[in-house]
């Protein structure tokens, strides 16, 4: 009997290659590079049942991740109440996150991001594209400084999710989430919406009548725009 070509059967590896095909594109190409067909051919099935087991490319690469939150139904809560209080309101979101059950698979993700290079090429397209992207587009950030001040945002955090959680520093470590939001957010607040003094170059007159962007010296992150 002659072999049967064409897409995979729904079977329970079907799932797993579709994973692995999408950390390889991910990786090799970021999320924007990488395609729900380019990802499927690479499973060796039909672009649909891509769809039918994942939904749509955002939610493949959060399974790919194993993000232990959805930074789509997060972020929009926390940047409803506009720049007044951002800071406070993530550090709060980001701790109690963290501190939940779900921690855990954010500490083998940081784990795994230490020490594999595609781990660490895929967290940082995750910070941009689904963290400090969804950050810009709620917020009243001027298109010159929001590359860099949400970068610095994703340094604090990242930084504190580090200590607190990976390595464990105390007293920061089993510090209560309330003194930690109260020590950490203002630094936020100021990276976001705060005087970043001989960080931007105030614009000149004709700049500001023309609508120019001053030079900062700072080239933006890739897709925080």
């Amino acid at each position: 009997m002659a072999r049967r070509t064409g897409r995979r059967p729904g079977n329970p590896d079907t799932r797993e290659a579709i994973l692995t095909s999408a950390r390889d594109a991910f990786a090799e190409r970021g999320i924007d590079g990488a395609s729900i067909r380019t990802i499927a051919a690479g499973a060796g099935v039909d672009p649909a049942l891509v769809h039918h087991y994942f939904g749509t490319k955002d939610k493949l690469f959060l399974a790919v991740m194993n993000v232990p939150f959805d930074p789509s139904e997060l972020l929009p809560q926390i940047v409803a109440g506009g720049s007044d209080g951002i800071g406070e309101r993530l550090v709060r979101t980001f701790l109690r996150i963290w501190d939940s059950p779900a921690g855990a698979a954010g500490v083998a993700l940081l784990r795994s991001v230490i020490s594999n290079e595609w781990a660490a090429r895929l967290m940082r397209d995750f910070v941009v594209t689904q963290i400090l992207r969804r950050v810009v587009a709620g917020l009243d950030l001027s298109p010159a400084e929001a590359p860099l001040r949400t970068s610095l945002v994703a340094s604090q955090l990242v930084g504190l999710a580090m200590a607190r959680y990976l390595l464990r520093i105390e007293p920061l470590a089993h510090t209560p989430a309330e003194i930690a939001v109260a020590a950490i957010a203002p630094t936020v607040q100021r990276y976001l919406t705060g005087e970043l003094t001989g960080v931007f170059e105030p614009a000149t007159d004709v700049e500001q009548a023309t609508g120019a962007q001053p030079p900062t010296g700072v080239e933006p992150a890739t897709g925080v725009v």
